[in-house]
Order: C-alpha cells, then structure tokens, then sequence
C-alpha cells in the first residue's frame, strides 16, 4: 500500500527529475545556439527560443502549485516530444533546408535528454493528473 507521504516524496523526486531534464534539453539548445545556430535561417531562432521556453518549463515545474502540475507536466511533456520530434525529422528529412548530423556535438546527448523527459514528464502528468481526479470524486 502506498502512503501519502511515500506518494510525496515519488512526486517530488519526479518533479526534480523532470525540471532537471527540461532545464539540460533548454541548455543543449543554448548551448548550440551560441556556438553556431544562431546563424542558420529560421532554425537559430527556433533554437533560441527552445532555450528560453525550456527554462521557463522546468522553472514552472518547480514553482507550480501541485493542482496545476499535471496541466504543466502534460504542456512540458508535448513541449519535449515535438523538440525530440523536430530533431528526428532534421536527421531524417531535413527541417526548415536544415539537416543536422547524428555525429553532430550534442546529438545523442539530446535524444538521450528528451527521451528520458518525454517518459518522466508523461510519467509526472499522469500522476498529477490521476491524484486530482481520485480526490474530486471522494469528496
């Protein structure tokens, strides 16, 4: 049986994990942006503001009080699938006339990041999520 306290401390360790990943994907793409990115048609800009947003994410992760976590957690989640996403078809297809290179600096570390927080995120909702909707129909 699980405690309410052990359900805490499983939803704080989630969260934690979750900003972290949120915050390195956001960091990944300053990083690259500063290094080169920048410069590159429309793709520069979309780098800088996956930076900015991803620090807004993981800071609204820790911030957040917890009847609004799941909302955020689910925002974030499809925040990092469709960055995981825009990767993939760059490696693939090509985005926007830019194709990257999976021997590119930081592209196996960002598939690796984006990944784990697709899985800790939607993992993070559906928690929040399923709490709140067990407590509105016990009362």
């Amino acid at each position: 049986m699980v405690t309410d306290r052990t359900r805490r401390i499983a939803v704080l360790l989630l969260r934690l994990t979750a900003a972290a990943l949120t915050a390195t994907m956001g960091a990944i793409h300053l990083s690259l942006w500063a290094d080169g990115y920048r410069d590159l048609d429309t793709i520069g800009g979309l780098f800088l503001l996956n930076g900015v947003l991803g620090c807004l994410f993981a800071a609204a992760l820790l911030f957040t009080p917890y009847r609004w976590l799941g909302p955020v957690a689910a925002a974030t989640a499809l925040f990092t699938a469709g960055t995981l996403g825009a990767l993939f078809l760059s490696l693939t297809t090509g985005l926007f006339g830019f194709e990257e290179s999976a021997d590119a600096d930081l592209v196996r570390p960002s598939v690796a990041v984006e990944t784990a927080g697709v899985l800790v995120l939607t993992t993070l909702a559906v928690s929040a999520l399923s709490h709140r909707h067990g407590q509105r129909h016990r009362t």
